[in-house]
């Protein structure tokens, strides 16, 4: 079942960006914009770092469902309000940043590099100070990378970064002995808290810390398992923390550091648990209102409530991850704080200039390469169903295509039409009946009459059943594994296969003939 309700909730932006000429410039990196002003005097009393890390090749949500988390633009806007402030902040990417996949098509190409220029362009504005590197970043190659002008650092490496009165030593690391070595190599040049970037999912970092001598005050876990598998922050408060971020640029760690009026080593501030306590409770009631907010059908003024509800508990939320960490005691204190980047968040309007600059050229660029370098899809071999699009199911199921076009289904193409992506090659394949399968569509400059979610993106390709009519040879009554490749916890995390079901059928599709009119979805 291709997207179903997804689609057509589509309204925010869709992953990816590029950079334009005309996009506003962006400072050196590792810099502040010149407007802000920075505590960079020795009396600054404390420091605020903020790190992200297995972005993915993410700019923004895709825009499928409501309420989604992420942005480029939005992550933008926390560090730089943050340096409007009294004290020094660092930005620090964890790398598995740049792309999404570690090999690409030869169509992918085009788009995949401007949205890694893209996302490059916006951590300048951001003013990023260092970021390691991983397998996400190699996708084309050192050079390339390279290219792109970013402060590296090597696996093994460690930077310096000044912080107000303090030191903050940033290490990289790909394995649990180049972590201790690097991590005392940043004791040893006078780092007073240590922030260690490590390309291995939270699980190996947490073996990573029992390592003995390791000298690091966090370690952030900078690459999930899999592409579905960082859909949650995660912290594992161990001797030395370990901190995973939800991936695709959905969330920000914020480290606020407290200096006592003596150097010494950093303990995690106590009152923390309370903080996080009541932010947790606030998760729990945003989680629920998210769900009624997505549930199909719900009514307009009654989401219109639940909207503006959701966006002030956002708003105290906000509030309490963002206040200024303070030493208690008389010692270093540091906190941390993951900062989702909801919907109701700000975004910068100079990185938003670079995703709109994605958003008006990328799918020119698209056409342009799929008319020039396109392949039709190749022929189903013998024995092998194939796409054949609607209007062979017509000739025998009439009655069902009434219902089909009151649903969501039928409207799949047009709403990536209304907001002008339906040349992005990270949406279409689940607007469009087939994509890249024996008899369907392979290029986007020969979409039409696959345009939507037609009868074969729920019951198979029909090629065969079309020949010779059989529930032997079609998928007669589809599941939910055929729902959730489209409707996955990316893209539509409410789904629920009972209550969306009903959505899509009716007299004829699903329902007896004599069964009640369905409602309009």
């Amino acid at each position: 079942m291709r997207r179903v309700l997804v689609a057509a909730l589509l309204g925010a932006s869709l992953a990816g960006c590029m950079r334009k000429e005309s996009a506003p410039p962006a400072p050196e990196a590792g810099t502040a914009p010149s407007a802000a002003p920075q505590a960079a005097a020795s009396t600054a009393p404390g420091a605020i770092l903020f790190v992200s890390a297995d972005t993915r090749g993410y700019l923004g949500p895709c825009g499928c469902s409501e309420n989604m988390r992420g942005g480029i633009a939005r992550a933008a806007s926390q560090v730089l309000e943050a340096r409007k402030g009294a004290l020094p902040v660092l930005y620090i990417d964890g790398g598995n940043s740049l792309f999404g996949e570690t090999e690409l098509k030869p169509g992918q190409v085009p788009q995949e590099e401007r949205k890694a220029k893209a996302l490059s362009d916006a951590m300048r504005l951001m003013g990023l100070a260092v970021r390691a590197t991983g397998p996400m970043d190699e996708t084309r190659g050192a050079e390339f990378r390279q290219g792109l002008g970013l402060p590296e650092l090597a696996p093994g490496a460690v930077k310096m970064l000044p912080a107000g009165a303090r030191k903050v030593g940033v290490v990289a690391a790909d394995s649990p002995e180049q972590l201790v070595t690097a991590s005392a190599r940043a004791r040893a040049e006078g780092a007073d808290f240590v922030v260690a970037l490590l390309d291995a999912t939270l699980e190996a970092a947490q073996s990573a810390v029992e390592q003995p001598g390791l000298a690091a005050d966090v370690v952030v876990a900078t690459r999930t398992a899999s592409e579905f598998s960082g859909e949650q922050n995660k912290l594992v408060r161990a001797t030395v923390p370990v901190v995973a971020l939800q991936s695709k640029g959905r969330s920000l760690l914020r480290v606020d550091l407290g200096y006592a009026p003596q150097a010494g080593p950093f303990t995690p501030l106590k009152g923390q648990g309370d903080t996080e306590r009541e932010v947790a409770a606030l998760d729990q009631r945003l989680a629920l209102l998210d769900k009624e907010i997505n549930l199909p059908g719900v009514d307009p003024k009654l989401k219109a409530l639940k909207q503006g509800k959701r966006d002030e508990l956002v708003a105290r939320k906000q509030a309490l991850l963002t206040a200024p960490a303070a030493p208690a005691g008389g010692t270093n204190g540091f906190t941390l704080r993951f900062i989702p980047l909801e919907s109701s968040l700000p975004s910068h309007p100079d990185a938003q200039t670079l995703v709109a600059a994605y958003d008006a050229d990328v799918g020119k660029m698209n056409l342009a390469w799929a008319k020039e370098h396109g392949q039709d899809c190749p022929a189903p071999k013998k024995g092998q169903a194939g796409f054949v699009g609607n209007e062979p199911c017509r000739t025998c199921h009439e009655d069902t295509f009434p219902v089909w076009e009151k649903t969501k289904h039928h409207h799949a193409w047009e709403t990536l039409e209304e907001v002008g992506k339906q040349f992005h090659l990270n949406c279409v394949s689940c607007h469009v009946t087939g994509w890249e399968q024996p008899g369907g569509v392979c290029r986007l400059d020969k979409v039409a009459g696959r345009e939507d979610v037609g009868c074969e993106g729920c019951h198979g390709p029909g090629s065969e059943h079309a020949d010779a009519p059989s529930t032997d040879n079609i998928i007669a009554s589809p599941g939910e594994t055929v729902c959730v490749t489209c409707h996955n916890p990316e893209n539509s995390p409410h789904f629920d296969f009972a209550t969306y079901l009903p959505r899509i059928l009716g007299p004829g599709h699903g329902k007896p003939a004599n069964a009640q009119k369905p409602a309009t979805p």
